[in-house]
């Protein structure tokens, strides 16, 4: 895989490069409530545009059906980007069309425009290979030169992240070559004790990632949602949390394995429950009481990791040489339901090994909750991507990037 280094030395001034980043950041109306990922591309765009290149930066945001959606604009982005760069960033309201052409052949050396989120068009995510095909071959249109840095998308088989690389020179990006080698120190050569805390709301969406770490990881700490389908599997009663009771066979097969492999295998012991709910909104005081993880009452919905697993998680991670977290373990949006997250991002920097935060709700969540980024060894900018590197799978705008 070239990167972004080799480029430069080759010399970009004059040359229209093609950054194909991930901008897909959460949007409150037109107003940006999580800004890491426009972050985490403007080195590579800097240096890009320091070396004088016509950068042309692309994305896509949330998933309109293939048509223009105002709701979905690219424009907030572009702005913040701006901002970020210091310098006024050009943006053109269609992807190929009038607007895209007539900004991209007024860049000047050194200049960046932003191009509308490329999912206005159909060929974008298009399972037609003739009709993605098409589309790449318009965005190659505007490019001289293609740089792969959205590694939120790398796990997509989409046009501008599969397709267009093959049409132009390309190179790899800061940001994906800095996740790549993350990723590496987790899958080659693991500095151990190794620890894994996973949450969120679906077991199916772990259940993976699970399978390939009961080879792997020394320790898996379960949160969040998918731990009430373990807790499920072991008998327990569980009200009315979040249960996928098809998935109760594939945990118990799990559960029976990490314990012959001599996988520490570890599971809330006490729960903050209530018959509600919270409101996200208001953040109204939610109540919460504090039950054993065996003692759920039938009507009562487990929110958070109690007091008691806080503790045990933190002393599982204490040692840990290598730590990967992804998802929280609670619903971390509310106050009174925070603290399961908090504690698992504090043990994560009091760590005294390499940790990393999967991206995706717990890269919020690390943000949300005031933490300084740099207590950790890396966020990931890619929940989805990271995790599917993690199962074994090949990612298309990698494969692509290396060929």
């Amino acid at each position: 895989m070239k990167t972004i280094d080799e480029l430069l030395s080759e010399g970009v001034a004059g040359k229209r490069v093609f950054v194909r980043a991930d901008l897909n950041v959460p949007l409150d109306g037109t107003t940006i409530t999580d800004d890491g990922r426009i972050r985490a591309v403007v080195p590579t765009v800097k240096a890009l545009a320091d070396a004088g290149a016509r950068v042309i930066v692309a994305s896509h945001l949330g998933r309109p059906k293939g048509a223009p959606d105002p709701a979905f604009s690219l424009a907030p982005a572009a702005a913040r980007l701006g901002e970020l760069l210091g310098t006024e960033v050009a943006f053109a309201g269609d992807t190929v069309g009038e607007s895209a052409t007539s900004t991209v052949a007024g860049l000047a050396d050194g200049r960046v425009a932003v191009i509308e989120n490329l999912r206005f068009n159909a060929g974008e995510t298009s399972k037609d290979d003739a009709e993605r095909a098409a589309f790449a071959d318009r965005l190659a249109a505007l490019a001289d030169v293609y740089v792969g840095d959205g590694f939120g998308a790398v796990h997509r088989g989409h046009a501008s992240v599969f397709d267009l690389p093959k049409r132009l020179p390309h190179y790899a990006g800061y940001l994906i070559a800095t996740e790549v080698g993350v990723l590496k120190k987790l899958t080659e050569d693991v500095q151990r004790p190794y620890v894994v805390a996973l949450g969120g709301a679906k077991v199916s969406d772990k259940l993976a990632v699970i399978d390939q770490l009961l080879g792997k990881a020394d320790r898996l700490l379960i949160g969040g949602g998918m731990a009430y389908t373990f807790l499920k599997a072991k008998g327990y009663e569980v009200g009315i949390s979040l249960l996928q009771e098809d998935q109760i066979p594939a945990v118990t097969e799990y559960m029976e394995r990490a314990e012959k492999n001599g996988v520490e295998l570890v599971l809330p012991v006490d729960v903050l429950v209530s018959d509600e709910f919270p409101d996200l909104k208001t953040k109204a005081p939610a109540n919460p009481a504090t039950v054993a993880a065996d003692a759920i009452p039938a009507d009562q919905e487990g929110l958070d990791i109690g007091p008691e697993t806080r503790k045990l998680y933190a002393s599982k991670l204490a040692d840990a040489a290598t730590v990967f977290w992804n998802g929280p373990m609670g619903v971390f949006e509310h106050p009174d339901y925070a603290e399961g997250t908090k504690a698992v991002a504090q043990a994560l920097v009091d760590a005294p090994g390499f940790t990393v935060v999967g991206g995706g709700d717990s890269a919020a969540a690390v943000r949300t909750l005031g933490f300084d980024e740099k207590a950790f060894g890396h966020i990931s900018t890619g929940g989805g991507a990271s995790l599917e590197y993690l199962e074994g799978k090949t990612l298309p705008g990698l494969a692509a990037l290396e060929d």
